[in-house]
């Protein structure tokens, strides 16, 4: 499994002190998993678009860049 991991055109990302912040931030204030919450952060902190089909992430719409798939 870790070998396929490292060929995909992908970047693993430390938790940093940062991104923490951000996900607690999204995580107090909207009804969204941890995971996502992470994943909404990161987009908002790097401000880079987010590429995803999940309706939970319409709750940080205005606050990041969101690609909309399916």
């Amino acid at each position: 499994m870790a070998h396929l991991i490292t060929t995909l055109p992908i970047q693993i990302v430390p938790a940093d002190l940062e991104l923490a912040r951000q996900a607690a931030a999204f995580k107090s204030g909207k009804k969204m998993s941890y995971a996502d919450c992470f994943a909404a952060a990161l987009a908002k902190l790097r401000k880079a678009e987010l590429v995803t089909g999940d309706k939970e992430f319409r709750q940080v719409e205005g606050e990041l860049k969101i690609l909309w798939i399916g």
